[in-house]
């Protein structure tokens, strides 16, 4: 083992605070002469980036956390972290910047398809699997971000105020509950908490992170949220990144020269990244890293996807599907061949392939006519050039060609072929499009920077997206499409080329789209010909969703409501069929005010790049929907417990404590349309019997029905008479459960001393009494109650 404090002692000043900051965008600087390489980090947390955002190099895709939390099992999750620590050695990548633990207080958050649940026990217990399984393979994670970054809405300056409790019991908990694990590292966050910058807030990051809790990792600021030189110093960060506008490197240096920063809080801080170092094994001496076995990445994302998706309505049993009784399909839905597979902002990676819900029916079904139509297209700008006619797209720069399919590049940082940003000041993307059908198509160019668009040899458009003032935050979430309209010949090949201006040495930041859609009907039209086509099958699937101008990172949303007219769409099509299948593609709730009027609906939140297989799986009865609800879905906004997102006078007040989620909700009284833990599957369970004392639960269930199956067995406890300062009720544990028909099974969730405390007074306080402890298959489905005197 490497001795640490020799090492520090080898170290200048200057040195020390070199490997406290970002040499880049994704890097720590290697010190050669004491065997230290560079530590380099990248973006999560449903695939792994590496260094750029390089279609060349692609990046398997798992499903959404939403997704992964809605399987309720930690060992699935811990599966998942291992494929990615797997990812993360094959990239070069020793630190991944996730998992986010942030709690969906409100489901207009933009960013929540990232963070697991609104409930932060169950965050907390999958995010504890998926750094486990992450840091197995020697590769560090920071969980993030710490604290109170539960919106997106002015996150780099709102001060969010949270009482001390709520803090402690709500928002701090599942950070708590991933350190006391083992976790390597957190992420400090953009906002304030109580009037101080995240990045420099010593009474949590310091006080009760490293101190109490004895977290011996280390906290990396968000990108570019360390403003304050001496404040982050001295308030608890260890990493400031990126190397762009630094307040560290050489005013750090003099800050401690200067005994504004005690030189002992920078050999703290190193020791930190040193034996962070040591973890990953990028200094000399430390302990080898021992690498599991390599996983089937895409079994892995089937896996997650199929045992994510909820059932959360299944009128006669309309699911599963029996392929045999099937002549004709309707698949409608824009995001049927365009799905959403995972969230926009920080967590996009390229995929090596996506299977969309049309080729995932249409493999499975290979003997029944599956035909699909749009119906209704929710999205603001055309999808990529791809799919029947088009060849893959050739994108040349700087000397380097390489094809992507669709046709849309994506990269921040490092450049594919590890060409110098300097040297590139123009991108080629060329293709090929044989036209099916004669008429006038509409092409788009989307993203930022001067393009010139030609088809068939003639020039289409020629201009400039964004004006000069516009910020890289603009940038990268708010990019703007240009569209054209072309005639072109059935049957006629024409050649499509679109060449991208990038100013010198801008060209680490690149978001490029060649956008088409073929003649066809108006909006009318597409929803009448939904209604004739569901009207003639003997099955309807509808896919609607999200856009990622509507959930995204950098923006919260303004309405629950699906954008479009897909709400319409599914009503007209269910009234044609009354065997209509709702797929809904969202990465958190939407409203449904359509949901009595279908058969059956699946919640499939963001799937990944096996999304359309791990569904056709699920409608065919395959696979069995193993998921749960990790938050609560609404029937109206209004009837949120807590909505808003708009700050007042810089301020988000956290007024309802503790009441957050499902909790509000019993408070409230008002039913949602589908509550916490809601999910069916294709089998039935009879729960015989619940034994419980102060250290655990033990719960007996029998498969009652004809299906093998699993049951996600959920412990609810809540003192008696209910406390009105205390949740009617609150999770205290889980376990998944998987029985044959007629198999009786038992399972035991244990009850850490924490159940029973609350935070008063400056501590933790056990709170004895009378406690009800349920059993139950969701918050709102209790099957069996005991008494508990503790």
């Amino acid at each position: 083992m490497t001795d640490v404090e020799h090492l520090l002692g080898q170290l200048s000043l200057e040195e020390k605070v070199s490997l406290l900051a970002g040499q880049d965008f994704w890097s720590l600087p290697a010190i050669e002469r004491i065997g230290l390489r560079s530590l380099v980090m990248s973006d999560g947390p449903i695939g792994v980036r590496g260094v750029g955002w390089a279609p060349d190099d692609p990046s398997i895709a798992l499903p959404s956390p939403t997704a992964l939390a809605a399987a309720w099992d930690v060992e699935l999750a811990d599966r998942a972290g291992q494929l990615l620590g797997q990812e993360s050695r094959r990239k070069g990548v020793h630190v991944l910047l996730g998992p986010t633990v942030n709690l969906q207080r409100t489901p207009l958050g933009g960013r929540h398809f990232e963070c697991y649940s609104e409930d932060p026990l169950l965050s907390g217990e999958i995010a504890v699997g998926f750094v486990r399984g992450v840091q197995r393979h020697g590769v560090g994670t920071t969980v993030k971000h710490l604290v109170g970054n539960d919106f997106e809405t002015d996150r780099m300056e709102v001060d969010v105020r949270i009482g001390e409790r709520a803090l402690r019991e709500i928002y701090l908990a599942p950070f708590e509950r991933v350190a006391e694990s083992g976790g390597w590292g957190v992420m400090s966050a953009y906002n304030s908490v109580n009037g101080q910058s995240m990045a420099q807030n010593g009474p949590i990051q310091d006080e009760i992170l490293k101190r109490e809790w004895g977290f011996d990792g280390v906290v990396v600021s968000d990108w570019r949220a360390a403003r304050d030189t001496v404040g982050a110093a001295l308030g608890g960060l260890d990493i400031a990144m990126p190397a762009l506008e630094s307040p560290w490197g050489e005013k750090l240096v003099s800050a401690v020269r200067a005994g504004e920063v005690p030189e002992e809080v920078i050999d703290d801080k190193v020791r930190r990244v040193l034996l962070l170092a040591q973890r990953v094994g990028v200094l000399d001496g430390g302990p080898a890293v021992t690498v599991p076995e390599d996983l089937d990445g895409n079994a892995i994302a089937r896996e997650v996807a199929s045992r994510s998706f909820v059932l959360v309505r299944n009128e006669n049993y309309t699911l599963p599907l029996e392929p045999a009784a099937l002549t004709k399909v309707a698949v409608i839905g824009a995001l049927a061949t365009d799905a959403r597979v995972l969230g926009g902002g920080s967590a996009q990676v390229s995929p090596p392939y996506v299977i969309s819900p049309l080729a995932g029916l249409e493999q499975a079904l290979s003997g029944v006519d599956v035909e699909f139509t749009i119906g209704a297209d929710p999205r603001p700008f055309l999808p990529a050039a791809h799919g029947p006619g088009w060849t893959p797209a050739k994108v040349t720069m700087g000397g380097h060609s390489f094809e992507v399919e669709p046709a849309a590049v994506r990269w921040i940082g490092s450049l594919p072929g590890g060409l110098d940003p300097a040297g590139v000041d123009e991108i080629l993307l060329e293709t090929t499009f044989t036209p099916a059908e004669g008429g006038e198509h509409t092409f788009a160019v989307s993203g930022f920077g001067t393009f010139e668009l030609s088809v068939a040899g003639t020039k289409a458009y020629a201009g400039t997206l964004h004006p000069p003032t516009a910020t890289r935050a603009d940038l990268l979430l708010s990019p703007r499409e240009q569209r054209v309209h072309v005639r072109l010949d059935a049957g006629e090949a024409v050649p499509v080329v679109l060449r991208q201006t990038i100013a010198r040495g801008m060209a680490h930041t690149v978001s490029t789209t060649l956008g088409h859609r073929g003649p066809g009907p108006d909006e009318e039209g597409m929803i009448a010909e939904a209604v004739r086509l569901a009207g003639e099958s003997d099955v309807a699937v509808v896919v609607v969703g999200t856009t990622e101008q509507t959930e995204s990172e950098g923006f919260d949303r303004t309405t629950l409501a699906l954008p479009g007219r897909q709400d319409e769409l599914v009503s007209r099509v269910a009234a044609a069929n009354p065997r209509t299948v709702v797929v809904v593609n969202a990465g958190s709730p939407v409203l449904m005010p359509w949901a009595e009027e279908v058969a059956a609906t699946v919640l499939t939140w963001f799937g990944g790049q096996e999304a359309g297989a791990a569904l056709a799986e699920v409608l065919l009865g395959v696979t069995e929907p193993g998921g749960r609800l990790p938050t609560t879905w609404p029937r109206r906004e209004e009837d949120c417990p807590v909505l808003a997102v708009v700050p007042s006078d810089g301020v988000v007040a956290y007024g309802e404590g503790v009441f957050v989620g499902y909790r509000g909700w019993l408070r409230s009284g008002v039913a949602p349309l589908y509550a916490f833990g809601h999910g069916l599957g294709y089998t039935s369970w009879r729960y015989d019997e619940l034994t419980v004392n102060e250290t655990e639960a033990v719960v007996t269930i029998t498969n009652t029905g004809a299906r093998a199956g699993r049951e996600v067995v959920q412990l609810y406890i809540g003192s008696s008479p209910v406390d009105p300062e205390r949740p009617e009720r609150w999770l205290a544990g889980f376990e998944n459960v998987e029985a044959h028909p007629e198999e009786t099974v038992t399972v035991r969730i244990p009850l850490p001393p924490r159940t029973f405390e609350v935070w008063a007074d400056g501590g933790w306080v056990r709170r004895t009494g009378e406690y009800r402890v349920i059993a139950a298959h969701a918050l709102d489905d209790p099957r069996l109650t005991a008494t508990l005197e503790v």
